[in-house]
């Protein structure tokens, strides 16, 4: 199983910070985020792969131990279209984690340990957390709803009132959650080509 760390994007919501600088670059009590993010996902013994487009030259040159993809169209294109760029290494399963995020590594040992094929961390207390942030409003978290212990739906429109949680950017994807996934994305590509799609409708389709 790899881990798959998404990082192609800009970053914009960091300006001035990833003004010519990589968003995984930005760091948090001296150590990058993106050195926060190996670490944890290293400690359970996952290799990397990271995809890479804005500036991934630089992420290149500071590790080159990583395995690199490319989403050369990343300024017109959104984290699903990233993920799909590292197709090849998903047949075993993968875990996925945005670049520019800080977690526990006791998220990625939960994960591990998931018995369902497709498991999203959330964070349930989010309501608290955003208490304390004042450049990041609520409207702008990728808020889940859920029946009983499924996700139902992850998007920065719903309400904050019911919102059950916000996603916090780590997944965990076994071997046939993995196959669905590619399955519903290409069969979204083929039906709306040249037209918009919702990932979040895709991944309700998925599994």
């Amino acid at each position: 199983m790899k881990a798959i760390i998404l990082g192609a994007g800009r970053g914009q919501r960091l300006m001035p910070h990833t003004d010519g600088c990589p968003k995984c670059f930005i760091e948090v009590e001296g150590r990058r985020l993106l050195d926060w993010g190996l670490e944890a996902l290293k400690g359970v013994g996952l290799d990397v792969v990271f995809v890479g487009g804005y500036l991934v030259e630089k992420v290149e040159e500071a590790y080159p131990e990583l395995t690199y993809c490319y989403n050369a169209d990343w300024r017109d294109t959104n984290i699903l279209f990233s993920l799909m760029q590292a197709e090849p290494y998903m047949g075993e399963g993968f875990v996925c984690a945005y670049a520019d995020i800080l977690y526990r590594p006791g998220i990625l040992r939960a994960l591990m340990k998931s018995p369902h094929e497709i498991t999203l961390a959330c964070d349930t207390a989010w309501r608290k957390r955003y208490a304390l942030r004042t450049e990041h409003p609520k409207e702008d978290a990728e808020k889940m709803t859920a029946e009983g212990d499924g996700v139902i739906r992850i998007a920065r429109d719903v309400p904050n009132d019911v919102a059950r949680g916000e996603y916090i950017g780590v997944a965990r994807f076994g071997a046939e959650g993995a196959e669905a996934l590619r399955d519903a994305y290409h069969h979204a590509k083929a039906t709306y080509d040249g037209h918009p799609f919702r990932s979040a409708a895709m991944f309700k389709k998925a599994y």
